[in-house]
């Protein structure tokens, strides 16, 4: 069974960027040909228009990038029809070869931290919400880290923890000192451990338990960087969040690996905001994606070493 970190590797490879699409469906934000066209559409009608929304996205980047990374909870706050939207936007994207990292952030002690793996991280098909990655929280400890990763190991999965987060709230406890340094370092350099722990191909030294590391705090990026070189990063806050190319280039390696670089709002929504407004406007969306996709591709490979791939 090929190892997660190996898979990844491979589709940054075979599209020659890091580039991740992150899919964050919003109800008022849909554009207008895909919105529920009544004034308090129920949770079916905005469940159908998010899997629409979805599979449109997944349409528009699967020949560009490696992966695309759904938010559970925009699915997940509508109930089971929306649980349904999010389960069939996740095995249409696996089945058009791209990586799915399902953004849930799950974490918990025991056989609830084993079930939800097992949900999420099981065998190939095992349930309906199968992916090949999930985004984990470290704040319960290491044993709660261990169900996830052994049941995303034994599946040729991944996790992503949460290490130095991109919202401005985020330092209030990870930067604080324990022992002489911030306890995001402390959880670094447990998930650097876990990631030595499960590397798979000798030809690159990363695991398949990667960290959450935002590019809006680029100092701590590099820092992080140089501090857990087992790990690979998904790297939130391009965009919308205010991060760059420039910001997120101390989170590769020189070969351009090392890092997956997030961007949803302003890929996904990109026909209401400029330049692709004017250009596309609502009724071309999927190409004002493709074209917001495209811009950050050639963003990232001029200004970070993704342009070695």
């Amino acid at each position: 069974m090929t190892n997660f970190a190996d898979r990844l590797v491979a589709a940054i490879q075979r599209c020659k960027t890091p580039t991740l699409v992150g899919i964050d469906p919003r109800l008022n934000s849909l554009p207008e040909p895909i919105r529920p066209q009544s004034n308090a559409p129920s949770p079916e009608e905005i469940s159908q228009a998010y899997l629409t929304f979805g599979k449109g996205i997944v349409d528009v980047v699967a020949p560009l990038v490696p992966a695309v990374k759904p938010q559970a909870a925009f699915f997940e706050q509508l109930g089971a029809c929306g649980l349904a939207a999010l389960a069939e936007v996740t095995q249409y994207a696996r089945s058009q070869g791209l990586l799915v990292i399902m953004d849930g952030k799950r974490n918990d002690i025991g056989s609830t931290a084993t079930a939800y793996a097992h949900g999420f991280l099981g065998a190939d098909q095992s349930t309906d919400l199968t992916s090949d990655c999930l985004t984990v929280s470290p704040y319960l400890g290491e044993d709660s880290l261990e169900p996830f990763v052994e049941v995303a190991n034994a599946n040729g999965n991944g996790i992503f923890v949460l290490v130095k987060t991109s919202n401005p709230g985020g330092g209030r406890f990870q930067d604080l000192i324990a022992d002489g340094k911030p306890v995001y370092r402390h959880v670094a350099s447990l998930v650097n451990e876990l990631a030595a722990n499960t590397r798979g191909s000798d030809a690159h030294p990363y695991g398949a338990v990667g960290a959450v590391v935002g590019a809006t705090y680029p100092e701590q990026l590099e820092e992080l960087r140089e501090a857990m070189p087992n790990t690979f990063f998904l790297v939130p806050g391009f965009g919308a969040q205010g991060g760059g190319a420039k910001d997120v280039a101390g989170g590769f390696d020189p070969q351009g690996l090392g890092a997956i670089i997030n961007s949803s709002r302003g890929i996904i929504f990109a026909h209401a905001r400029e330049p692709y407004a004017e250009k596309f406007g609502a009724s071309r969306w999927q190409e004002a994606v493709e074209a917001a996709t495209l811009d950050m591709i050639a963003a990232l490979a001029a200004d970070t070493p993704a342009g070695n791939l």
